[in-house]
């Protein structure tokens, strides 16, 4: 793959972009998730565990893409697999980034519409968010890049105000006792928790846009220790304020958390807003990175060029974000998206890394 110098990014970028890719959803709703699946308040040692599951995941498919440092998964899958089983799994894999990036508009415009702007229909704010992505997106992934590393320190910023605000009733016995219930519930949460970290996939094929692909490895290595810090951090506060029982009957228990706090004349009195800003940003970085990781794919299967192919989706990811008739059917979606994710971007992965090695001893033997 042909990528300019202009458009190619640095070791930190591709790990911010990884960072603001797996930071979705997950702050909003992981604390409800994983509670529901592990019913203990040993929650956080779940997230910690898939967190590791995600680095081995991580460090599989960047051993991948290193091997193809000039070609994306879409087209090195065609040289591992042949043609036609390559190009099947190209059409799989560019299926699940629509479908996430949809997922992510529909996310955002439910909690705007929830907090925010009651009366404002989603198929409004969708098209703003929409526009938006797509004006980023024309200009290529270095753009896109940069944008990342504006709004990722401000996250951190926010993200630090939001959890000294929750220190000030954080009670320390909701977190106890620790391994009450043994082990085993908090292993039945770590496919719960690992959900939280897809995203990962995005290496492979975001390498050949890496000045240095070498560095890939450390590049993920920290793009995925930040959202598993975050994700720690928040459940433990979340759980820590409100107790296993106040979680699980909260759709959005991050936000219904701050909502609980109010301190008559600061500028922000309704500390909510504060999340929901750092939120909106990531599910935005979240939404472009798999938009145009769809659009990459199709582009390269069609061989055509990228920005024609870009217009051409924004279509077909509004129609899947408006498909879920409810929250619940939402929560449903994502789920499945989740599922698919273990078979597209979990094991065959690991299959052609598998095949790669096997060819490489055929050739040296030959």
């Amino acid at each position: 793959m042909m990528v300019s110098q202009q458009d190619k990014i640095t070791v930190s970028q591709t790990g911010i972009i990884i960072t603001n890719f797996l930071l979705g959803t997950g702050i909003l709703t992981l604390p409800r998730t994983s509670v529901e699946a592990v019913k203990t308040p040993d929650v956080w040692l779940s997230v910690a565990f898939g967190g590791l599951v995600a680095i081995l995941a991580g460090f599989i498919m960047v051993k991948l893409s290193m091997k193809y440092p000039e070609k994306t998964l879409y087209q090195y899958s065609r040289d591992l697999i042949g043609k036609w089983p390559g190009g099947l799994f190209s059409l799989l894999l560019i299926c699940y980034f629509l479908t996430t990036s949809g997922f992510q508009v529909r996310s955002v415009t439910e909690v705007m519409r929830f907090y925010l702007l009651e009366d404002t229909p989603l198929w409004s704010m969708a098209m703003v968010f929409l526009w938006g992505g797509i004006y980023l997106l024309t200009g290529g992934i270095n753009p896109t890049a940069r944008l990342y590393e504006i709004i990722f320190p401000i996250t951190v910023l926010i993200f630090l105000i939001v959890i000294f605000l929750i220190a000030n009733i954080f009670d320390m016995d909701h977190l106890r006792p620790v391994l009450g219930k043994g082990i085993v519930p908090v292993l039945q949460g770590v496919k719960t928790t690992s959900f939280a970290f897809t995203g990962i996939e995005v290496m492979m094929i975001i390498v050949p846009f890496m000045r240095n692909p070498e560095q890939a490895l450390k590049a993920t290595l920290v793009g995925i220790s930040f959202p598993i810090v975050f994700y720690m951090i928040t459940v433990i506060m979340v759980i820590g304020a409100l107790s296993i029982d106040g979680v699980t009957s909260l759709t959005w228990p991050t936000i219904d958390l701050m909502r609980s706090f109010e301190i008559p004349g600061l500028i922000f009195e309704r500390f909510e807003s504060l999340l929901l800003v750092i939120w909106i940003m990531q599910i935005f970085s979240n939404f472009t990175i798999s938009y145009y990781a769809a659009a990459v794919g199709l582009s390269q299967f069609l061989q055509k060029r990228v920005e024609p192919i870009l217009f051409a989706l924004l279509p077909v990811i509004y129609l899947i974000a408006m498909t879920p008739k409810n929250i619940n059917q939402l929560f449903q979606f994502g789920d499945l998206i989740g599922n698919s994710a273990i078979y597209l971007v979990g094991v065959i992965p690991l299959v052609l890394l598998m095949i790669s090695k096997v060819r490489r001893r055929k050739y040296e033997k030959n």
